[in-house]
């Protein structure tokens, strides 16, 4: 069955906006229980709307950010439809952009960083691009400041789980794609605990859909899973000196390679959206 590029890019945009959604309701409701629990007034989301800086209607998107919450340090959600042309140098580094520089994109990216820091930060993204050819990508990894290898060995096995019922050979694949990704070069070492990561999928356009799908999915059920059982662990300042020292790594790693964040500023999204995925209070050695 065929199916046109305008009734892809339909039901991918319904998809990740549907999907934005679901993430907002979860992730305030466990900020909501556990301010009940504790007998404090928890935060709510904060929903912003963008557009492209220009004439052209070029599109733009949704952000919920949530700050300073009583389970989250800082949290977003990134919903966005775009379109337009890619400037000439940055055009070689897409796929499909050479010959043809107009495209339309549309995806979600979650960045959670958490106040208890034996919660590990946790990352998702997935994207529908088009250019003079059209294909998704995304993943998804956890970033602790804390070794705790039962937890790393229950977050890896829902993920291969999951990858197992699209294809045996993906969590093999995009897990070895994700250490290579995420890692910082200079520092000769990983982001965190890994995950998955792919690019330029475009085998079958439904079954490659069905599992961008599932990876929002898995997502969000490794992150209630992760949370709900850490929530109420203790911690201290020591611990908090970890995890601060671990989020300079993360801001490193955004801001000198990640490929989503370069995409986002080269193609005029809203700068606020884009560095969402910083933490508010981070630490160098």
């Amino acid at each position: 069955m065929k199916i046109n590029l305008d009734l892809k890019k339909k039901l991918t945009s319904s998809w990740f906006a549907q999907l934005q959604e679901t993430i907002r309701y979860e992730f305030e409701k466990m900020e909501g229980e556990f301010g009940k629990k504790n007998r404090q007034k928890p935060k709510k989301f904060e929903k912003n709307f963008w557009k492209k800086s220009n004439k052209k209607n070029e599109g733009g998107g949704i952000f919920y950010i949530m700050k300073n919450g009583l389970l989250f340090d800082s949290v977003g959600i990134n919903f966005s439809k775009v379109s337009g042309k890619f400037n000439k140098k940055f055009r070689s580094q897409i796929l499909g952009a050479k010959t043809q520089p107009n495209y339309w994109a549309s995806g979600i990216s979650v960045v959670a960083h958490m106040k208890n820091p034996k919660i590990p930060a946790m990352h998702f993204n997935t994207r529908f691009i088009v250019t003079s050819k059209n294909w998704f990508g995304g993943g998804m990894d956890a970033t602790p400041c804390i070794e705790d290898k039962n937890e790393k060995k229950i977050y890896h096995n829902k993920i291969k789980n999951m990858c197992n019922r699209h294809n045996k050979k993906y969590y093999k694949k995009y897990k070895k794609w994700c250490d290579n990704y995420f890692y910082l070069p200079h520092r000769k070492e990983t982001r965190g605990i890994g995950g998955i990561f792919f690019d330029y999928k475009k085998d079958n356009w439904f079954k490659d859909f069905n599992f961008v799908k599932d990876v929002g999915l898995c997502f969000l059920d490794c992150a209630k899973t992760i949370i709900n059982k850490k929530i109420y662990k203790k911690w201290n300042n020591r611990h908090k000196n970890l995890q601060l020292i671990k989020r300079g790594r993360y801001i490193e790693f955004n801001l000198l390679y990640d490929r989503g964040t370069k995409f986002g500023l080269s193609t005029g999204g809203n700068t606020k959206a884009i560095l969402m995925s910083l933490p508010p209070l981070a630490k160098w050695e």
